[in-house]
């Protein structure tokens, strides 16, 4: 996130720096850092603590399953633990506006009277009230300037991305499986990346600049009226074009804003997309390919990033505009009244100051107020995703799943993922604890739906689904899958140790267990070889992104250790041993029959060898069972299972529809 820049006074002057002198401070700023790092004292450090513990961005909060749609709702939502910090900003971001338009008055004050004063006698009539003004300006101007960037810099800006970083992040995990199947990954963790630090920034913007400049603009209308009341006239006809320039920015900088903050997901979500599928890539020889995929967004998120700026430049061009008559028509009117003994010189120094500090504040001002709105843009995009509601939800009186032996019960059940064909029509069927049931079926036949129905990624649109004669729509999800152990064809690793991935499946296991699951898996070997690029080795070694750094037969033994020692009394192998060479592959099925000792047990195979020693057979097709039974006895039968074992080529199913009939 960028370094949010004050731009506000240093003993009355005031800076509106270039984007570019920004950015050149900003890395100056960084290589000051980087190579003279910041000691505080241990008082500074207590005092800047106090502000940062002012507000915990991981404070308990009541966890919705239907967040605001509107925008400023979602903020204030965010908001609620800020209110007080929020208060306090706002009082003394006003108080020091109030010192500054004080100190321009008193300049005024210090004109006229070294206009009229004897310099032999001035620090005798004048000299308690110099004192008494340098003290203020060295102790109470101090303290209101250290409380405001306290409470912005140290209690706001980390504190208020970080607790929307942290919601943001807990409410998109709550998300189900398919939710997350309908988008890519790069684009939510994008959406979650940049929407904490924009609001962060929105908040900054609000108390830095929108508040100082409205107590600065209301107080300068104050002073210049006492000093003459004609002064004000020009100043609010200044007022007058400036909010009409704010109105025309803000109306076009917004839509602009968010369109830019969609295209730059867009470009992240399929630059992740390739680098995900770079194997993909790599193997069918589509860099080019990829190269113009992404080239497609990159030049769609330049367009709309030129647009923004467009709107930028001209705002620019009618603030030039404006201050120029700001300028000429304040002083100039003032010093027409002083020429003309209406006005005191001292009225024209506060005219003067006043006119050149708003002229010079007013870019600040205005861009401050575009990257406001700018990160409302993004806020509201990250939105599409932070804000949706989650549909797969446990039931208001859920209970944990009381242990049992593991019957599972499907009645009546039917889902079509809100389509109108595919899944499963109408099953009824049971698998008693301890039974071992191998699925069979065509691609598409329904065999996945069946575990991710039982799983709960998914609630069924129709029917039951009983797990020890408990609705599984009444218990918590955490709890139902905490009973389930799965074996994927594809099993993703986490990018971390192998060890860490290896107790995922029982975090407080010891490390004799996570070794014993690791031999039990015929993983121990290779484990112990493994060495990555930081020098880590054995179980210490990091796999990767979704376990890239190892083969699909290491990965896949990784994720049987993971599932040995969580020793759940329910079994899933879905195409448990498809990535294994048959040496590897044979070793592993003693191990795999081990497990499922005194475990119900759903596998599903294409390799019929692999399953033809299961208790009973069932044979999805078209989402129907149409055939349940022992090996033997289906072969016997002749129906679709004994076609699938005939038409096998080393122990496939053959997908061809002619060949199956």
């Amino acid at each position: 996130m960028p370094i949010p820049v004050r731009r506000r006074t240093v003993g009355g002057i005031s800076h509106a720096l270039s984007r570019q002198a920004l950015h050149a401070a900003e890395e100056a700023f960084r290589c000051l850092v980087a190579s003279r790092p910041a000691r505080p004292t241990q008082g500074a450090s207590d005092m800047l603590r106090f502000f940062e513990n002012l507000v915990d961005p991981y404070c308990d909060y009541p966890q919705v399953d239907h967040p605001p749609k509107k925008l400023w709702p979602f903020m204030n939502e965010y908001a609620r633990p800020f209110r007080r910090v929020f208060a306090a900003t706002t009082a003394v971001a006003i108080a020091v506006a109030a010192v500054e338009i004080w100190l321009i008055s008193y300049i005024g004050r210090l004109v006229d009277l070294l206009a009229v004063a004897d310099p032999g006698t001035f620090w005798q009539e004048h000299g308690t009230e110099m004192i008494l003004v340098g003290l203020f300006l060295l102790t109470v101007r101090p303290l209101l300037e250290f409380l405001d960037v306290g409470l912005l810099n140290n209690a706001i800006l980390p504190n208020f991305g970080t607790l929307i970083r942290w919601r943001s992040h807990s409410h998109v995990l709550r998300q189900s499986v398919g939710w997350f199947e309908n988008d890519f990954a790069g684009r939510i963790a994008n959406r979650i990346m940049q929407t904490p630090p924009a609001a962060g920034e929105a908040a900054f913007q609000i108390f830095d600049a929108l508040t100082y400049a409205t107590a600065y603009v209301a107080g300068a209308l104050i002073l210049l009226g006492e000093a003459d009341a004609r002064l004000a006239l020009p100043l609010l006809v200044w007022l007058f074009l400036y909010v009409l320039l704010i109105r025309w920015t803000v109306v076009r900088v917004g839509p602009a804003s968010q369109a830019a903050s969609d295209a730059r997901s867009a470009v992240t979500g399929r630059v992740v997309d390739s680098y995900t599928n770079i194997h993909s890539v790599k193997m069918f020889a589509h860099t080019s390919t990829e190269r113009e995929y992404a080239r497609e967004a990159i030049e769609h998120a330049r367009r709309t990033v030129q647009d923004e700026m467009r709107i930028y430049t001209k705002m620019d061009l009618g603030l030039t505009l404006i201050n120029g008559y700001l300028i000429v028509s304040v002083v100039g009117w003032a010093i027409w009244l002083w020429s003309t003994g209406a006005a005191s010189i001292g009225a024209v120094a506060i005219a003067t100051s006043l006119v050149v500090r708003l002229s010079a504040m007013t870019g600040w001002v205005m861009w401050a107020l575009t990257s406001f709105f700018r990160n409302l843009g993004i806020v509201a995009e990250g939105m599409e995703t932070i804000a949706q509601p989650i549909t797969l939800v446990d039931h208001p009186d859920a209970r944990p799943l009381d242990p049992g032996p593991g019957r599972i019960e499907f009645e009546a059940v039917a889902h079509h993922y809100g389509r109108r064909t595919g899944g499963l029509v109408r099953i009824d069927h049971v698998i008693e604890p301890g039974e071992k049931v191998g699925l069979v079926g065509r691609s598409g036949s329904g065999k996945s739906t069946f575990v991710k129905l039982l799983l709960r990624f998914y609630d069924v649109e129709s029917g039951t689904i009983r797990v020890d004669g408990q609705d599984i729509s009444l218990v918590t999800q955490d709890s139902l899958r905490a009973r389930i152990g799965m074996v994927q064809q594809e099993n993703s690793l986490l990018h971390r140790s192998v060890r860490d991935n290896i107790l995922y499946g029982r975090p407080e296991a010891t490390e004799d267990m996570v070794i014993r699951a690791a031999r039990q898996a015929e993983a121990c070997d290779f484990i112990l070889d493994l060495e990555d690029p930081d020098g880590r080795s054995g179980f210490d070694a990091h796999v990767g992104e979704r376990g890239v750094k190892l083969s699909g037969g290491q990965r896949q033994r990784i994720a049987l250790a993971r599932v040995i020692l969580k020793d759940a009394p329910i079994l899933v192998l879905d195409e448990a041993t498809s990535a294994l060479d048959s040496e590897v592959e044979a070793a592993i099925q003693d191990t795999l029959y081990g497990m499922m000792k005194g475990k119900t047990v759903i596998a599903i195979a294409h390799r019929l060898s692999t399953i033809a020693r299961m208790d009973r057979i069932v044979v999805l097709d078209d989402g129907r069972i149409v055939e349940t039974g022992s090996h033997a006895s289906l072969l016997a039968k002749g129906g679709l299972y004994a076609g699938f074992w005939n038409r096998q080529s080393g122990g496939f199913i053959t997908t061809d529809l002619e060949a199956a009939e």
